[in-house]
């Protein structure tokens, strides 16, 4: 199958490639979702782009630091490589708009300062491309971004309530979302 070099399926990483633990502070707090790494694999095989979108306040709350979450990043990309998934890019936002330096930014999710990074560096169409998170905060964003949106009830599974969910699929886990795309892409 050709690569199409202007879709993307934009990845959140807590709840949807691994196990929420509430504000992760080590690598070793890592446990991928079962079937992460394979569904990871079936996009990038499907000719997507895979870029991990994460809001990580934690870094502005302090209980992590930059060198620290891009520790766990790099573990995380080890992990998943190991078995079988790798992502192009990974952007995340370390402010919160009410702890540390207090910083409003249009990187974190809702915003989306984050896909349009993506976007520039991989010359990618927003409207073609997909969100796949468990949180109603990646739906909004999604629908910010003009991509389509995948909610999966693995993680928070859109009992945040943050905002009213209009997803275009609700899948049970990754895999089930990967299958979504990849029929919902061949359309386009």
């Amino acid at each position: 199958m050709r690569r199409r070099k202007n879709h993307a399926v934009f990845l959140d990483r807590d709840g949807v490639i691994i196990e929420d633990v509430h504000y992760l502070r080590h690598s070793d707090q890592l446990k991928i979702i079962p079937g992460a790494a394979s569904a990871i694999k079936k996009l990038r095989k499907a000719g997507l782009k895979i870029v991990v979108v994460s809001n990580q306040s934690a870094v502005a709350r302090g209980f992590i630091t930059r060198g620290a979450l891009e520790a766990v990043h790099r573990r995380l990309k080890s992990k998943l490589r190991a078995q079988g998934g790798a992502w192009d890019a990974i952007y995340y936002c370390p402010h919160h708009p009410q702890a540390g330096r207090r910083v409003k930014c249009d990187c974190r999710k809702p915003g989306i300062g984050m896909l349009r990074a993506a976007a520039r560096k991989f010359k990618l169409d927003l409207e073609q491309s997909y969100l796949i998170g468990d949180t109603t905060t990646d739906m909004r964003t999604a629908r910010n971004a003009g991509c389509k949106g995948v909610l999966v009830k693995t993680g928070k599974s859109g009992r945040d309530g943050t905002y009213k969910a209009n997803p275009d699929a609700t899948c049970r886990n990754l895999a089930q979302a990967a299958s979504w795309v990849i029929k919902k892409d061949k359309m386009f």
